[in-house]
C-alpha cells in the first residue's frame, strides 16, 4: 500500500497516469495552480486595496456587542443543497456570495432568492473551482469590495461515475440498502466507474475544495467575527467503509498526514483503478472515487483545523438528500440537508472544530 513517510514529487493535483484504460482518452485537468497562481492572486488582490473603496457591511448587534455583518461564500450555490444553504444563511442576516460555473443558472438562483424569498443580501459571482484564474478573480472581488471573508461553505461536488439513470430507477433500491452499502452488487449493472470520471471526481471533490480554500484563506484570516469553513462530505466517507485495515488505521491519525501524502495515496488509488485492482488492494468498491474523495475531504478538514486553531473548520454529511448528485434517489429535501452546513457556518467562537457532523449532530467518521 503506501508509506506514510513517503515524499511524492508530483504537483498538487490529480495526474492521470501514463496509460488509461478504455476509453483511452484521458481527462486533462484545467487547473494550473495553486503555487504560482495563488501568489499572483494574492498580489492582484493586494493591488486593489487603494481603489475602489471597500463596500461597507452593516453593523449588527449580537449579545450587546456590535459586529460587522458577516460575509459568506458558497460554492455550487445555484441548486440543491447549495442554494438552500445560501437561502438559510441570508435569512440569518449573512451577506452571501452565491457562486456557480454557469452564469445564467447562478444569476437565476440569485433572482429567485431576491424576488421569491425576499432576500436582498445574496450576490452572484462566477466561480469554476477547477480554474485558478476564476478563484483568483473571486478573491480579488472580495478583497476590493469587502476586505475580508467570514464563512466559506465548500459545497460543489460531483458523483464521479457514469450512470444509466433509467435502469437505476427501475431497480427501485430502498434507502436502507443504499445507506448500508448493500446496493454495491446491484449497482454494478447500472453504475460504471471509469478512470476519467474518477480523475474528474477527485479533482472536483477534493482538489477543488483545497484550491478554493487556499485562495480565500488570506481573506478568512481577516474575519471580524471568527472564520468558519464548512466542507460537505458524505456517509461514504466513514472509515468503516474502507476495506483495507492498515490504511483505515492510518487515516484515523490526522496528525501524521499532509497534502503531499494525501496526493500520493490518491495516485495509488488511481493506479489500482486503472489496473482493475481495487478489490484486491482493499480500496472501496461502491462509488470508489466518490468514497475516496470524501474520505480525504474529512482528512483535509482535520489538517486545516490543526493549522488554523483560531477558526472553526468542520465537515458535514448533509443526509440522504434528494439531489442530482445521487440521481434524485434521496429521501430528505434540500431544506433539511442544508441545516448541518448552516449550523456549522454559524458556530459560536467556542464551537467545535476538526469534527465530522452527520446532519446537525456530531458523528463518527474515523
Amino acid at each position: 500500500m503506501r508509506h506514510l513517510g513517503a515524499s511524492p514529487s508530483s504537483p498538487s493535483r490529480v495526474r492521470p497516469c501514463a496509460a488509461a484504460p478504455s476509453p483511452p482518452a484521458r481527462l486533462q485537468p484545467r487547473v494550473t495552480f495553486p503555487a504560482a497562481s495563488m501568489v499572483h492572486a494574492r498580489a492582484a488582490a493586494g493591488a486593489t486595496r487603494a481603489s475602489p473603496p471597500h463596500h461597507r457591511l452593516e453593523a449588527v448587534k449580537r449579545d450587546h456587542e456590535t459586529i460587522l455583518e458577516r460575509l459568506a461564500v458558497v460554492t455550487g450555490g445555484n441548486r440543491g443543497i447549495g442554494l438552500e444553504v445560501c437561502r438559510q444563511l441570508a435569512v440569518h442576516g449573512v451577506t452571501v456570495i452565491l457562486t456557480a460555473r454557469n452564469e445564467k443558472r447562478g444569476k437565476d438562483a440569485v433572482e429567485y432568492l431576491r424576488h421569491e424569498c425576499n432576500l436582498s443580501r445574496v450576490i452572484y459571482h462566477p466561480l469554476d473551482i477547477l480554474d485558478g484564474d476564476s478563484v483568483a478573480l473571486l478573491a480579488k472581488h472580495i478583497e476590493s469590495r469587502y476586505g475580508k471573508l467570514d464563512i466559506l461553505v465548500n459545497n460543489a461536488g460531483v458523483g464521479g461515475v457514469v450512470v444509466d439513470q433509467d435502469a437505476l430507477r427501475a431497480l427501485n433500491i430502498d434507502p436502507d440498502t443504499w445507506l448500508s452499502g448493500k446496493a454495491a452488487t446491484l449497482l454494478e449493472r447500472v453504475v460504471v466507474q471509469t478512470y476519467d470520471e474518477a480523475v474528474k471526481c477527485l479533482n472536483t471533490n477534493y482538489y477543488g475544495i483545497k484550491w478554493v480554500t487556499e485562495g480565500l484563506l488570506p481573506l478568512l484570516k481577516r474575519s471580524t467575527s471568527g472564520a468558519r469553513i464548512v466542507n460537505t462530505t458524505s456517509l461514504r466517507s466513514e472509515l468503516k467503509r474502507m476495506p483495507n485495515e492498515k490504511l483505515r488505521e492510518e487515516l484515523r491519525d490526522a496528525n501524521a498526514w499532509d497534502e503531499k501524502q494525501i496526493e500520493a495515496m490518491l495516485d495509488e488509488f488511481l493506479e489500482a483503478l486503472k489496473h482493475g485492482r481495487l478489490e484486491e488492494e482493499g480500496w472501496p468498491t461502491m462509488l470508489p472515487a466518490y468514497s475516496m474523495s470524501k474520505m480525504v475531504v474529512n482528512l483535509y478538514t482535520r489538517i486545516l483545523a490543526r493549522r488554523h486553531r483560531e477558526m472553526r473548520i468542520n465537515c458535514v454529511h448533509p443526509g440522504f438528500v434528494k439531489t442530482e448528485i445521487n440521481w434524485n434517489t434521496g429521501v430528505i429535501p434540500p431544506e433539511e440537508g442544508a441545516r448541518g452546513a448552516v449550523k456549522l457556518a454559524l458556530l459560536p467562537d467556542d464551537g467545535p472544530t476538526g469534527c465530522y457532523y452527520d446532519q446537525t449532530e456530531l458523528g463518527v467518521a474515523w
